[in-house]
């Protein structure tokens, strides 16, 4: 079954998105029929992949094509359920690979909540107005601010320890303590009770914002909404764009779009990523990239490698190695990259920036070996070198006429962090960081020779070794154990500091995978396979 992530908010099937103004409105009402595949049923506003594609590109529209929205209402258009969390028949029966891949992809959408909120100064009020539990309350926590429907049994929940012997899997415990600093006791408490905490207490134990009762329920929720679009403050923003169909011409295992091309290597299980430079006039000042929408080279070229690397995840888990080319004038992207950053106080640029950064974050994550190969016709400049940056190791042809370049802008001077803060050249650069002002201070294309002595570069084949060289080393990545480049390349990447979407990432997935695969959660008696069934799970009682 192959995947699309490209939708609309005419063919959604689970959300209602609506405006009124400055107040944006996101009702789930989940289709009980419309999942993803066959066999489950997404009862009490349950979900799967599907319903979050269309979260996701929700989110996405409300910042690029309704800019005037200060704050979105996340509520529930079923009656007296909010969301019951992730469908348990659907992670029941889905394989390992899918289970881990969806719950990457949610996380990183609850994050884009957070990261409009922090960036484009877009308030979320979650309006619970019924049951909610597990990932519906792992959406609420991504909110700003959480107001509760207070009628004596619609309570917040966390049920998935006691109940499925698995964890929250979208950032609910690291959520609780971290961003809303429950105490731990409580916190522990809360985790372990599966009919969750209701009303006053859910506030006193700062689970929830305020409470209402349901006959002033809608009232309140229009206050505090009101309230948070006046917190967004008074940039004026828009008019909005429109974001175009992605639409890739899909040839068995290659996709080509405008400036991207995903090619699959099924038998030597290998994807490799193309993207194309920039060419022509780069529009100049915010007026000029509002004219150029969603054409716009670095709003569509990351769109389309946004894409192509949720297909790569998702329906090519064979494919163990990515490999990255770029082509064209890496000086145009760096020159493309200073104009939009010379905008950056433009709403339009500023969303652009804040999408990079987004992509470069999911390249980030993307549980593939990922090498970067620079030669002859490359553009690896600015925010393209940052997708070499990203990579595991940097291979750069040896070239006697210096035709062999990359180059730098303010696109690699932490405009755009990994998930740890770090951009990826301060992460690149632990031990010596003076080399970070070093190469950011150079100025024009640094030759292959210049770009090695300042760290850049892991292997510098010269013509007559590239070929054989490159092949070989790929040839042996692909031949070693996924698990272990998992663990392996998920440790390198990150090194230095931690924050909580780190956290989330680093220590929910690594404990998730390993719980996802115990016999106490999926094994024949765990408690993920007997949900449901009138018999209890038998677990293992050995701790290590």
């Amino acid at each position: 079954m192959t995947i699309s992530f490209d939708t609309h908010p005419s063919r959604y099937k689970h959300w209602k998105i609506s405006f009124d103004g400055e107040i944006a409105t996101l009702a789930m009402q989940v289709d009980p029929n419309g999942g993803l595949k066959e066999g489950y049923e997404l009862k009490l506003n349950s979900y799967d992949l599907g319903v979050d594609i269309e979260l996701a590109d929700a989110i996405q529209r409300i910042r690029f094509e309704h800019p005037e929205a200060k704050c979105v209402v996340v509520t529930s258009g079923t009656d007296r359920v909010f969301c019951s969390g992730a469908n348990i028949y659907m992670l029941g029966s889905s394989t390992h690979a899918w289970k881990v891949n969806f719950c990457k992809f949610t996380n990183e959408t609850r994050l884009y909540l957070e990261d409009a909120s922090k960036h484009s100064g877009i308030k979320f009020l979650c309006a619970v107005n019924g049951a909610c539990a597990g990932g519906g309350y792992e959406l609420a926590l991504a909110c700003d601010e959480i107001l509760l429907v207070d009628d004596g049994s619609s309570a917040v929940s966390l049920p998935e320890v006691p109940l499925l012997a698995v964890l929250p899997g979208t950032g609910g415990l690291t959520r609780v303590v971290d961003k809303r600093k429950v105490r731990r006791d409580l916190a522990d408490v809360f985790c372990t009770t599966s009919e969750g905490v209701r009303g006053k207490r859910a506030v006193e134990w700062g689970l929830v914002d305020a409470i209402a009762p349901r006959s002033r329920f809608a009232d309140a929720v229009k206050e505090r909404a009101a309230s948070l679009a006046k917190k967004a403050g008074d940039a004026k923003k828009g008019p909005g764009i429109e974001l175009d169909a992605l639409a890739p011409e899909i040839d068995g295992g290659t996709y080509r779009y405008r400036f991207v091309t995903l090619a699959i290597d099924a038998s030597a299980r290998v994807a490799t990523v193309t993207v194309k430079a920039p060419t022509g006039s780069i529009p100049e000042g915010g007026d000029a990239i509002q004219a150029a929408g969603a054409s716009q080279w670095s709003l569509r070229a990351f769109r389309e490698l946004d894409d192509a690397l949720l297909r790569l995840r998702i329906d090519h888990l064979d494919v163990g190695m990515l490999v990255l080319r770029t082509e064209g004038d890496a000086a145009k992207v760096a020159a493309t990259d200073r104009a939009l950053h010379a905008a950056k106080d433009h709403w339009l640029a500023n969303e652009i920036l804040r999408l990079q950064a987004r992509v470069l974050r999911r390249l980030d994550l993307t549980s593939r070996s990922i090498f970067a190969l620079v030669e002859k016709g490359s553009a690896f400049g600015g925010s393209l070198l940052e997708l070499a940056l990203a990579s595991d190791r940097i291979y750069m042809l040896a070239d006697d006429d210096e035709e062999v370049a990359i180059a730098v802008s303010p696109a690699n001077a932490g405009a755009m962090p990994m998930s740890h803060g770090l951009s990826r050249l301060e992460s690149r650069f632990q031990r010596e960081p003076e080399r970070v002002q070093k190469v950011l201070a150079t100025e024009g294309a640094i030759t292959t020779e210049d770009a090695n002595a300042l760290g850049l570069v892991t292997v510098a084949p010269d013509e007559i070794d590239w070929d054989d060289d490159v092949r070989i080393a790929i040839e042996e990545r692909a031949s070693l154990s996924p698990d272990a480049l998992t663990g392996m390349e998920a440790s390198l990447r990150f090194a230095g500091p931690e924050t909580m979407e780190s956290k989330i990432f680093a220590r929910l997935t690594a404990w998730q995978n390993w719980i996802f695969q115990r016999p106490n959660a999926v094994g024949p008696q765990g408690a993920l396979t007997k949900y449901g069934q009138p018999d209890r799970a038998v677990f293992a009682w050995t701790r290590c």
